[in-house]
This record gives structure tokens, sequence and C-alpha cells, in this order.
């Protein structure tokens, strides 16, 4: 028999912690390709900044602010998931079924209303570097 994978633990995961893949560990285990991906766009934006300081953060924290919006993504397609689809995909041995009370719910909202914002300001500090030389800050 196989564990049980509580997708509302999942989903938080992937929304506090997505940036840096452990919603993918707990899903996929260790050999996770996309995991791994995630978790190393912070050394890698690190590195590049301290590579580039002059450079734009927008730009050289990249890879982490490409990391954090797919997380926030994430986070919205493991939460709207039915219970049904995730058992079948997730818990097909477990011998037990997902019942997401409420948690979940307020978990999307949160995390649509954070992942538009950062979107929007992430397209908005791009445009400004791009277009006026990042004149307006």
């Amino acid at each position: 028999m196989r564990t049980h994978k509580n997708k509302t633990l999942a989903t938080l995961l992937a929304l506090l912690l997505g940036s840096a893949g452990l919603h993918r560990f707990y899903l996929y285990g260790r050999r996770d390709l996309w995991g791994w991906v995630h978790l190393a766009t912070l050394p890698l934006s690190a590195l590049l900044m301290l590579g580039y300081p002059e450079a734009p953060a927008i730009f050289s924290a990249g890879p982490f602010v490409l990391s954090v919006l797919a997380a926030f993504l994430e986070t919205l397609v493991i939460g709207v998931t039915p219970d049904e689809k995730w058992d079948a995909r997730h818990n097909p041995e477990s011998g037990r079924t997902s019942d997401t009370g409420w948690q979940v719910p307020l978990m999307l909202v949160l995390a649509l209303a954070c992942g538009a914002t950062a979107l929007i300001a992430a397209i908005a500090r791009t445009f400004d570097i791009l277009l006026t030389g990042g004149s307006y800050g």
C-alpha cells in the first residue's frame, strides 16, 4: 500500500514553497526533474545578480521570478483538480479517498491574487526598463 498524497498539503506547499519545488518533491519524489529546476533557480539567480550587479534585478533574478510565477500557476492547477482525478493520479493504491475542505478554495483565491499581482508587476517593470530605461524607478 502506497502513502496517501494529501491535496490540501500539496496546494499549500505549492503556494508557500513552490518556487523551491517542494510540492513537486512531495508529489513525485526526489527524482522529479521539474522540482530540481525550481530549486536551481534561486542559486542561479543569485549568481546572475552577483555576476552582473549593474543589470536590472528583474532580469538577473529572472529565473527565480519565473519559478515563483510557475508555482502560483501550479497551485491553481493542483487546487482545481477534482478529488476523483487527484486520487486516480496520485493515490491509486492508497486505499483512501480525498475530501478537500474549505482551505483549498481559500488558497486558490490567495494564489490567484498574488500570482496576478506578481505577473502584472513583472510585466510593468520589464516594459518600464525596456521602453524608458527604468525612468520610473
